[in-house]
């Protein structure tokens, strides 16, 4: 059984070059175990999906496995898709290999790229090729924030590669070049478990580039990607940098870190736009709003796919009562938190007991022990919400 074919046929095809660089044929797959895959990096509800088939799998034999067709998918014909690409190099790889044995290095290179592709799998990126130290790595199938998702890759793959251990005295660490652009995805080239779908335009090309402009341990993005990912990430203009193949100079940004916002919504757009179509629903917030402070229980739910402007709508809510006293709660869940659900709490407190990632234990502490203390009111004690405890009486929190 081809195992990429299989991956594909799941609506899993992501993992496919994971599989194949940890070696995972048909013979090995009936016994992989939910800590085998998690191990891999596969998301939570990949992992069960996965098990639920290898199951069938086993239960049916796997040459009673339905064959996955040859015939060409919608999804393998040439068209048209914006991408955001990514190219990773691993830094010193000449000198690993005058120094190691070559069944070392090659050990070496198979945990670098074990980590880089368990990362884009966890950000739903695809993995489309391995060239010796260099991978190369697509986002843009089923998401609206894939720019985003490919730096938060990028700064886990610098930070996992940094961490691995190696046989040398000197650790590893990667270049990252990321751009975003227009390109042709075109048929599938090859055969089984060498398959890659082609892609076709000028921003793979300017992601290698970029890559090689970068320092060891740095990601360097394009002007398109860094208009995408809006004020989400802290950067450093590089400035107009010349890259062989390119006529004129292309715009560079390196990544310095996550930006800890309250707004998801709000940092990854420079500039809200009008509210055009929505004057309904936007009377109906305002009157719930309204009941709510009269002293009726209300609650309202704003569900929808991505994209068709529920956080704005909110937003649009917020501006409108502004100059109103109120006290405003935020909660934000991530899709890159999914593992954790206290996460939005843990934010939430960490943003109210103003903890900077390079406190110390001992200064977080006394920080969260500060807000959680009851405030003495009148010779009483008053209990009051821990986001709102830090902040003075006529502080706001603004959240939707």
């Amino acid at each position: 059984m081809d195992v990429g074919g299989w991956l594909r046929s799941l609506g899993l095809g992501q993992y496919e070059a994971l599989f194949r660089s940890s070696d995972i044929d048909a013979d090995i797959l009936p016994e992989l175990t939910e800590v085998d895959l998690e191990k891999l990096g596969v998301s939570l509800g990949h992992r069960k999906r996965l098990l639920r088939a290898i199951a069938l799998l086993s239960a049916a034999g796997t040459s009673a496995a339905p064959p996955v067709s040859t015939a060409a998918k919608p999804q393998d014909a040439a068209e048209r898709r914006q991408l955001t690409v990514m190219f990773c190099d691993l830094v010193g790889s000449t000198a690993l290999s005058a120094r190691f044995d070559p069944e070392e290095l090659r050990e070496e290179i198979r945990a670098y790229q074990n980590a880089v592709s368990g990362v884009v799998a966890r950000y739903d990126g695809f993995v489309a090729k391995f060239m010796g130290d260099g991978v190369l790595a697509y986002f843009g199938y089923p998401h609206e924030d894939d720019a985003e998702r490919a730096v938060r890759a990028g700064l886990e793959i610098e930070a996992a590669v940094t961490s691995l251990e190696t046989r040398g005295t000197e650790g590893l660490a990667v270049r990252i070049g990321i751009a975003t652009g227009l390109v042709v995805v075109g048929d599938l080239v090859g055969e089984g478990s060498a398959q890659e779908q082609a892609v076709v335009g000028e921003t793979p090309n300017l992601a290698a580039r970029l890559q090689a402009l970068a320092e060891p341990g740095q990601i360097v993005l394009a002007g398109t990607t860094r208009r995408l990912i809006g004020d989400l990430f802290r950067l450093r203009d590089l400035g107009r940098q010349t890259a062989k193949g390119f006529a004129e100079p292309v715009e560079a940004f390196a990544v310095e870190d996550v930006v800890v916002t309250e707004s998801r919504f709000e940092a990854a757009r420079r500039g809200i736009t009008d509210l055009v179509g929505r004057a309904a629903e936007s009377a109906l917030l305002r009157d719930r709003l309204r009941e709510a402070w009269a002293g009726a229980g209300r609650i309202v739910l704003l569900s929808g796919e991505a994209g068709i402007g529920k956080s704005r709508l909110a937003a649009q809510l917020a501006a409108e009562v502004a100059n109103e006293p109120h006290t405003r709660l935020r909660y934000q869940c991530s899709p890159y938190h999914r593992d954790s659900v206290l996460h939005p709490f843990v934010v939430a407190l960490a943003r109210a007991a103003h903890l900077a990632p390079d406190d110390p234990p001992e200064t977080q502490l006394d920080k969260l022990e500060a807000i959680l203390a009851p405030p003495r009111i009148a010779g009483t004690h008053r209990s009051l919400h821990p986001c709102c405890r830090s902040l003075p009486a006529t502080a706001t929190r603004r959240s939707h």
